[in-house]
């Protein structure tokens, strides 16, 4: 290394850890994620350093500095990437990336003991031996749709590659073209069928299925038809396909009727959302469904249908492999029992939002997007507000929508917080992500727009702390900018001939 290299004035790791500024970034990563962090940043700066086009200028002090700022960069980085609570005013109510349907406070707090402490998870407390994993929640679940049985697994894509699995491997599946679908994060149909052996045989067109298409299909290799809920798109104008239960009569009794429900409605006969219980009884043999969607419970692929199916699922090898854990099991099960109205935990008898407490979040957002629902968004914003610049911030009508695959092209009333930028909607919104307790906005028109349905539960004070960070920064960044082009102006005129030096 030669004389006076910049290489040599990059601070250690050791001296970086104890560094005041870099602390409260070490306290929340761990010491040892901190220090590998560092190293990193320092790795890359010592690569920097090293090319012809690095600065000569550079002196000791100006390398540390460099290095404090860019590992004070990665730290924050990576200590954002932590989960951590976040504010929805998306009005997405459940919304994938934020999580789906919160747990209702008052079920957490059900299921503590359980988790907090040993449980019967696997032991029959009655015959002193080991029992079966699962507690009430597959009884409480075929009691809820009506089924002969139930069984949980971890998501509802493990749910469909083990109902294949089980029962397609090696034979054909009839799927229709306008239901091979893709979804959220690549989950694709076709990939499915493939991963669990079984072989896709399409029928129809896009638009187009008719029950004679299916039974055209049919062969002594057919296992199943497989019906898929399309989740995040629909198909509009010239369009057919043939109910479930003109499918059912038709089709031969050892061809089973597979449904991939999805969206979780369970007894709910949404517009586009077939519940669950509605599909057994017009012939499904199985049906699958996330729990964390409109049912609101933990995230889990729910499987509901004739119990000889069901007792093939369960002893399944895959099942080892997808079984829940007891942290969503006992969720599942005091979701369950909320559902069906027994069991319920002592809890106050409304929430923030004045709906009930044990409601899941789309029952909360249905109930709130009517009157007096509404009025109750407006008091919200009326808290929030309260000590926000009034003339940035309008209160405007907006429209949720439920989400996760639920009712795509449906929307509901809402009303939002409507804050225009000083001189982008975008900083802005990083602004309100960058916060503490960080907000999640969407942008209409270059104006920042705050949905309230999904922010009915939450604390008004730590909303406002937010927009408020949010906008004092952008005002601190306004400044900035503004100095720099007074001192850029003020260079300029000094340059001129005949300025003043």
């Amino acid at each position: 290394m030669k004389k006076n290299d910049p290489r040599g004035w990059i601070p250690q790791v050791e001296h970086l850890l104890v560094d005041p500024g870099l602390s409260v970034h070490i306290a929340g990563l761990s010491r040892p994620l901190a220090a590998r962090t560092i190293a990193q940043v320092l790795d890359a700066l010592r690569g920097q350093l090293s090319t012809p086009n690095a600065p000569e200028s550079l002196d000791q002090r100006e390398v540390r500095r460099i290095a404090l700022e860019e590992c004070r960069k990665a730290l924050e980085k990576k200590s954002r990437r932590a989960l951590t609570k976040v504010f929805n005013g998306t009005g997405v109510v459940l919304h994938t990336n934020l999580g789906r349907s919160p747990i209702p406070p008052a079920l957490w707090e059900a299921v503590r003991d359980v988790n907090t402490g040993y449980s019967n998870l696997e032991f029959d407390v009655e015959t002193g031996q080991r029992g079966l994993r699962g507690g009430l929640a597959p009884e409480l679940l075929a009691t809820l749709v009506g089924a002969e049985a139930g069984l949980a697994v971890n998501n509802n894509a493990a749910a469909v590659l083990l109902i294949l699995k089980a029962f397609a491997k090696g034979r054909e599946v009839i799927v229709s073209r306008g239901e091979a679908v893709q979804i959220g994060g690549g989950f694709r149909i076709p990939d499915i069928l493939a991963l669990s052996g079984a072989v896709l045989k399409e029928v129809g067109t896009t638009n187009i299925t008719t029950t004679q298409d299916y039974l055209n299909a049919i062969s002594p290799d057919t296992a199943a038809i497989l019906l898929v809920h399309s989740s995040n798109f629909v198909l509009r104008g010239f369009t057919e396909k043939p109910s479930l239960s003109a499918l059912s009569k038709a089709l031969p009794p050892t061809i089973l009727r597979i449904v991939d429900q999805g969206s979780g409605s369970t007894t709910e006969e949404l517009e586009s959302e077939p519940s669950a219980a509605g599909l057994l009884r017009a012939g499904a043999d199985l049906v699958c469904f996330s729990g964390d969607k409109l049912l609101g419970g933990p995230q889990a692929g729910l499987i509901v249908g004739r119990a000889d199916l069901i007792a093939t699922l369960s002893r399944h090898p895959l099942m080892r492999a997808f079984r829940p854990g007891k942290i969503i099991l006992s969720l599942l099960e005091a979701t369950l029992l909320a559902k069906l109205g027994g069991g319920a935990p002592s809890v106050p008898e409304t929430s923030a939002s004045g709906i009930a407490a044990l409601g899941s979040a789309a029952q909360k957002a249905l109930a709130l997007s009517a009157e007096p629902g509404l009025k109750t968004l407006r008091s919200l914003a009326r808290k929030i507000t309260r000590t926000l610049p009034k003339d940035r911030i309008a209160l405007l009508r907006s429209r949720g929508a439920l989400g996760g695959g639920s009712t795509p092209d449906q929307t509901f009333p809402s009303l939002a917080l409507g804050i225009s930028p000083l001189r982008s909607a975008e900083s802005l919104s990083a602004g309100l992500r960058q916060a503490p307790l960080p907000l999640v906005a969407r942008i209409e028109n270059e104006k920042i727009i705050i949905d309230l349905i999904t922010l009915a539960d939450e604390d008004p004070r730590q909303v406002a702390d937010t927009i408020a960070f949010a906008l004092e920064h952008e005002l601190e960044r306004e400044n900035e900018s503004e100095g720099a082009k007074t001192a850029k102006h003020a260079e300029r005129r000094r340059s001129r001939p005949g300025g003043s030096s």
